[in-house]
C-alpha cells in the first residue's frame, strides 16, 4: 500500500484559521476579538480582501447608531429652515404650533406640566421632539435653548456627525483603517458586496455623508437604478446632509421597490423634519399594513399625537403597542404619566412597578412611585422612593426630585421643609423655574412681599410657557392695588392657558374694576 505522509509536524494544519475565528468573533458581537484576529491577519497580508470586509464591517457595528431615532435639530436648521410651508400654521397641523384646546377626559396644563419648549410631558424623554420650538416663542433666543433651561442645543447637528467620526478615527492604533479621500469610488462601485460595507463604513465610522452619496450615486447606476438597498442609502447620505427633499424621493423609492421598516422610519422623520406631521402619520400608517405587530411604527405615530397635544390618540395607540409587546418601556412609562395626571396614581403605581420588576432602576422611575405612593395615600412608601431616587441622582435630575419631595411637604403641611427642599432644589439648578415659583407663594405667605415677587419674575424669566408665575404675579399685584401690572400679567398668562378659571375670573375682576374707572 501507499504509505500516508506524516503532517503533523507542518505547524500550519493545526493552527485554525483567523478568517474563521474573525468571522465567528463576528457574529458573538465579539468585536474587540474580531479586530484582533483581523489587525494579526492583515499585517501578515495588507491585502488579503476577506480579512478587509471582516474589518470593515466590524469597525462599521462598533460604531453604529440607531439612526432611525430623530436627533436633536442644531441651531442652523432652527433657524435657517427653509422647508417651512406656513409661517404660521393652524394649530394641530405643525409639530411648532401643537393644539392648544383641552380634550375631554385628559388633563388640562394646568396639571400637566410642559417642558421648556412648551410641550406637555409625555412620561418618556425622547430625542428632538422636547426641544423643537413653537412658534409664536420662535427668534434667535428660542433657537438657542436647550432641552432643559440654562442650556443649549448644538450649533448643527452634522457637526455632532462629524465630531463622531473624528473620535472613532482617533481611537484607531496606527491611525484611520480606510483613507476614503484616496479611494476609486467607480472601481468599489462596480464589486457589490465590497461597496455595500464600505459605504455602511463611511456612513457609520467616518460620518462622511458626502462621501457616501458618491459612492451610492455610482453603484445605483451599476446597478440599473433598481436596487433598494442603494437607494435606502442615497436617502440616509441625502438626510444627514440636510438635502431632505432628496431624501424623500430615495426613501420612497427604495419603499416602492422593497418595503422595508428601516426606510418607512426614515421617510417617516423627513416629513417630522419638515414639519408635516400629517404625511408622517400616513407613513407611519402604511408601515403598520405592511409590517402588523412593528411596534416602531406604532410608537412613531403616538409620539406625533404627542406632539400635537392630541393625548386621547396617543394612549390608544400606547396601549396597541402594549397589546403587541408588554414589555415596551416607552409605551408602558407613557401609560402610568397618563394615568397619573388623570387622577388614577394607583393605576399609574402598577405601570411604574412593572417597570421596576423589568429591570428599570432609575431616579426618575422612583421619583415617580413615590409621587404616585403619597396621592395614593401610601405615605409610608412616599419617603422611602424619595430616598431611593436622591441616592441615584446626579445634578441633572436631583432638583426635580427636591421639588417633588417640597410639593409632598406642602401636601401633609410642613411648610418649613418644603422651603428647605424648593431652596436645595434651586442651589442644585439655578435655573429650575417651579422651584422658584413655589418658593415665591411660600414667601408670600409669610409675608415677604417684594422676595415672592422677585421669584414670580425668576420663575417667569427661566420658563416663559408657564402660566403659574404669572397668574402669581398678577395676584400679587392686584392685591397691592397695581392693577394695570396685574391686567398685563394675567393676559399674558392667559397667553400660554387660556382655559385657566383663576386667570380668566382675575381677569373679569379687573375688567369690571376698569369700567367702574
Amino acid at each position: 500500500g501507499v504509505a500516508m505522509a506524516d503532517d503533523e509536524d507542518d505547524p500550519s494544519s493545526r493552527e485554525i484559521s483567523k478568517c474563521w475565528l474573525a468571522l465567528k468573533a463576528l457574529e458573538r458581537h465579539d468585536l474587540d476579538e474580531c479586530l484582533e484576529h483581523c489587525n494579526a491577519a492583515l499585517e501578515k497580508n495588507p491585502y488579503d480582501q476577506q480579512m478587509w470586509y471582516i474589518k470593515t464591517r466590524c469597525l462599521t457595528l462598533k460604531n453604529w447608531i440607531d439612526d432611525t431615532e430623530l436627533e436633536e435639530e442644531g441651531v442652523a436648521e432652527v433657524l435657517m429652515d427653509e422647508h417651512a410651508t406656513a409661517a404660521m400654521p393652524r394649530p394641530g397641523t405643525s409639530l411648532r404650533r401643537p393644539g392648544t384646546r383641552t380634550q375631554t377626559g385628559m388633563p388640562n396644563q394646568g396639571i400637566r406640566p410642559t417642558t421648556s419648549s412648551g410641550r406637555p410631558t409625555t412620561g418618556f424623554l425622547r430625542p428632538g421632539t422636547s426641544t423643537r420650538p413653537m412658534t409664536n416663542k420662535g427668534g434667535v433666543e428660542g433657537a438657542f435653548r436647550g432641552n432643559r433651561p440654562g442650556t443649549t442645543r448644538p450649533v448643527t447637528t452634522s457637526g455632532r456627525m462629524v465630531r463622531l467620526g473624528t473620535a472613532s478615527m482617533l481611537a484607531e492604533p496606527g491611525g484611520p483603517f480606510i483613507n476614503v479621500d484616496k479611494l476609486d469610488l467607480r472601481k468599489y462601485a462596480r464589486r457589490p458586496a465590497l461597496a455595500r460595507v464600505l459605504c455602511d463604513y463611511i456612513l457609520h465610522h467616518d460620518r462622511n455623508p458626502k462621501k457616501a452619496v458618491e459612492l451610492a450615486s455610482f453603484a445605483t447606476v451599476n446597478a440599473g437604478f433598481d436596487d433598494w438597498w442603494w437607494k435606502h442609502r442615497l436617502g440616509k447620505g441625502y438626510y444627514q446632509l440636510g438635502l431632505l427633499r432628496d431624501a424623500e424621493k430615495q426613501f420612497k423609492s427604495s419603499i416602492a421597490d422593497t418595503p422595508t421598516i428601516d426606510a418607512t422610519l426614515q421617510l417617516a422623520n423627513v416629513y417630522i423634519r419638515l414639519d408635516q406631521p400629517a404625511s408622517a402619520m400616513r407613513v407611519y400608517r402604511a408601515g403598520q399594513t405592511q409590517f402588523p405587530g412593528e411596534t416602531s411604527m406604532l410608537l412613531g405615530e403616538a409620539r406625533i399625537h404627542d406632539a400635537l397635544n392630541d393625548a386621547a390618540a396617543g394612549v390608544a395607540l400606547y396601549k396597541n403597542v402594549l397589546q403587541w409587546d408588554a414589555t415596551n418601556v416607552e409605551a408602558i412609562a407613557c401609560m402610568g404619566a397618563h394615568h397619573f395626571y388623570t387622577d388614577q396614581p394607583e393605576i399609574a403605581l402598577r405601570f411604574y412597578r412593572r417597570l421596576l420588576m423589568m429591570g428599570v432602576n432609575n431616579t426618575e422611575l422612583w421619583n415617580n412611585l413615590g409621587l404616585c405612593c403619597f396621592y395614593a395615600s401610601q405615605y409610608d412608601m412616599t419617603l422611602h422612593c424619595f430616598q431611593r431616587a436622591l441616592q441615584l441622582a446626579d445634578d441633572d435630575n436631583m432638583a426635580d426630585v427636591w421639588f417633588n419631595v417640597g410639593q409632598v411637604a406642602i401636601g401633609i403641611g410642613d411648610l418649613n421643609l418644603a422651603e428647605q427642599a424648593f431652596k436645595i432644589a434651586v442651589s442644585v439648578d439655578a435655573n429650575h423655574s417651579e422651584s422658584f415659583n413655589n418658593m415665591g407663594v411660600l414667601d408670600l405667605r409669610a409675608g415677604k412681599v417684594d422676595q415672592a415677587i422677585a421669584n414670580f419674575q425668576t420663575a417667569h424669566e427661566l420658563l416663559e410657557f408657564a402660566h403659574e408665575p404669572l397668574y402669581n404675579a398678577a395676584l400679587t399685584a392686584f392685591k397691592l392695588g397695581q392693577f394695570q401690572k396685574a391686567f398685563e400679567k394675567v393676559e399674558k398668562a392667559l397667553e400660554n392657558f387660556p382655559e385657566h378659571e383663576d386667570s380668566l375670573e382675575l381677569r373679569r375682576q379687573l375688567v369690571q374694576h376698569f369700567n367702574l374707572l
